[in-house]
């Protein structure tokens, strides 16, 4: 493919990928990573080269959440701290793993798969959950969701790390079925974890030369007025039909990633 052509189509993979990003929380790797390997990109290059797009593209849609008030912040501080230290050392695991994580790939596809059933079939409102007493953005956790956080923080930020994905596809559910918040604050607080949890992964698969800037920055370019689009959209969603939106994505991510994966695996 040709120079430019290349580059016009990595853009129109980091718009969709922002759109992915500000709709639904996920770091949007899930259609940049096999995207940029199908443009001929190698696997553990593909982990490094999505991950400097996912901060941009978090940026860009956490900005619009800020404003309405739907980011949980202790729980960004807590997931950001225990996640980029798994990020860190995940991103050095990822020269390690044999088959280049397609066992671990595949675990997570199914987690998600159910985590996706869950919330499709979910009949009580995640409002009713989380008590009214804590305040939007900030403040004591009295829902008693530390260690809740904690231990999700640690599974996205190893996503991010081995995995090049921004741990959106964890965090969405984890936060909406496990700690109880709304869905467009589980969306929210995901994208500004997500964000941070890109900067160690970046920083260290740069130290291992796994990034081609080729792809990376126009990829980067083009998520930014994807996740303002995937925000807005997001934003004028009733919770009812974002949260089915939502099962509904995470479940043809986990298809699609596990054939992926399984194909991959058998070749």
């Amino acid at each position: 493919m040709d120079q430019p052509w290349l580059t016009i189509s990595v853009l129109m993979v980091g718009f969709a990928t922002g759109i992915l990003s500000g709709m639904f929380g996920v770091g949007g790797a899930v259609i940049s990573t096999p995207a940029i390997r199908a443009l001929g990109v190698g696997p553990i290059d593909a982990i490094g080269t999505t991950l400097p797009s996912i901060l941009p593209s978090a940026i860009s849609g956490t900005l619009r959440y800020r404003r309405e008030r739907l980011i949980r912040w202790h729980v960004v501080g807590t997931v950001g701290l225990l996640g980029s230290a798994a990020a860190i050392g995940a991103s050095f695991l990822s020269h390690r793993v044999p088959g280049h994580g397609h066992v671990l790939m595949i675990a997570t596809a199914a987690l998600v798969a159910f985590t996706a059933w869950r919330m499709s079939t979910s009949k009580q409102e995640p409002e009713s959950i989380e008590p009214a007493a804590t305040p939007v953005g900030g403040g004591h956790d009295v829902s008693g969701a530390g260690w809740h956080a904690a231990l999700i923080g640690l599974a996205a930020g190893g996503l991010s790390g081995l995995l090049g994905v921004g741990g959106g596809v964890i965090m969405v559910p984890a936060f909406s079925q496990w700690i109880g918040m709304p869905i467009k604050e589980a969306v929210g607080t995901s994208l500004a974890c997500v964000g941070l949890l890109a900067i160690p992964s970046t920083l260290t698969h740069m130290y291992l030369g796994d990034i081609e800037w080729a792809y990376a920055i126009p990829l980067s370019i083009g998520v930014i007025p994807g996740a303002r689009v995937g925000a807005f959209l997001a934003l004028r969603a009733s919770d009812e039909n974002l949260r089915k939106s939502v099962a509904v994505t995470l479940a043809i991510i986990a298809a699609v990633y596990a054939t992926g994966e399984i194909v991959a695996m058998v070749r």
